[in-house]
This record gives C-alpha cells, sequence and structure tokens, in this order.
C-alpha cells in the first residue's frame, strides 16, 4: 500500500512539472546499482550518493608523472566484476583532468581526477572520477551529484532498479565542464 501511495505521488509529481511519467519510468535508479566500467564492461555495485560531489572510483598503485609538459596519472584498476566473479586488473595511463581536495572528519585529502567512461542502464557517461584505495569499502565505485546530475530520479529506498544494457551501439553522454574547479566535496 505504502509503495503504491509513493508511486502515484511520484507520478502526480511528475505531471506537476510537465514531465511525462512513462518518458522517466525506466530511469530512476536506486541508491545502489550495478554499473560497468568502460570500455571493457567490468560490472561494479556503484552508491549514488548525494552527499558527494565527484564520483570516486577505486584504484592503486597512484602516481603522478609528466608527459609532454602535461601532467597524467598511472593507476592500476583491481576490481571484482560481478558479473564473472573474475578479478579484473588493468594499468591505465590518463591525463590529470585536476585535483581534489577532499574534507573530512579525518581531515583533508587531495585526488587525482580523471576523466573515465561508466555505464548506467542502458547510456554511457563520460565522467569526472577521483582515484582513491576503495578497497576497505563497500562499493568499488561512489557516483556523485556531478553524475547523478545526469541520470534521472533516484530511489533512495531501492536498489537495483537498472541493469547496465550498453554497446557499440549506445549513447555516449560526453563530460560537460559544469562546476567551479574550485569546488570542494565533503
Amino acid at each position: 500500500m505504502k509503495r503504491r501511495a509513493s508511486t502515484l505521488m511520484l507520478m502526480a509529481g511528475l505531471l506537476l512539472v510537465g514531465t511525462s511519467p512513462a518518458a522517466l519510468a525506466d530511469k530512476v535508479f536506486g541508491w545502489v546499482e550495478r554499473a560497468t566500467i568502460e570500455p571493457w564492461g567490468v560490472s561494479v555495485k556503484a552508491k549514488l550518493d548525494s552527499g558527494a560531489l565527484t564520483s570516486s572510483l577505486d584504484a592503486r598503485d597512484i602516481a603522478s608523472f609528466e608527459r609532454e609538459d602535461e601532467e597524467w596519472v598511472r593507476f592500476r584498476l583491481k576490481l571484482e566484476d560481478t558479473a564473472s566473479g573474475e578479478v579484473f586488473s588493468e594499468e591505465l595511463e590518463l591525463p590529470l583532468y585536476r585535483d581534489l581536495r577532499v574534507r573530512g572528519a579525518g581531515g583533508s585529502d587531495e585526488r587525482p581526477v580523471v576523466l573515465m567512461k561508466v555505464c548506467l542502464g542502458d547510456t554511457i557517461y563520460e565522467e569526472q572520477f577521483s582515484l582513491r584505495d576503495r578497497e576497505e569499502m563497500n562499493y568499488p565505485l561512489l557516483l556523485g551529484r556531478r553524475t547523478l546530475a545526469h541520470l534521472g530520479l533516484l530511489d533512495v529506498r531501492e536498489t537495483f532498479l537498472q541493469r547496465p544494457s550498453c554497446n557499440a551501439e549506445s549513447r555516449l553522454r560526453e563530460h560537460e565542464p559544469d562546476e567551479p574547479e574550485e569546488a570542494h566535496d565533503g
């Protein structure tokens, strides 16, 4: 009964703002979703976190270096593919997009940010990801508000409402710088 009332309230709210419920019905995400890291299609659990501004990805052996007078980051992805149960490990070198200073209860931390692609539902999103060792965390991928703003609706009571189904023909939503560089997380 409560679920039905919530659904009716959601649909009524969508009608009030002029958006068709049918148009957004497949764009409701739970607070935990399955996503794939592209272009490899590695399936991971992602926590959708409206409390974080920038998305974060589990990375190991993070090191900065220069290439042709530009800052780059070398790191290793080591992720358990939730679809196959196999461990995916890949060393990457990507241009540094920016540095991020995160402030929290334990103090402040500086992290490199790179642009990477993730599939959620049927769309590939190119987004900013801060790199951090998240081995002790429950979720190797955390999606912050910069990413959430592009997805659709977030139902914080539900999990696994969408299945990643991206392929070569999937829509790509390219990264658009939308926040001032000095914005802070935490």
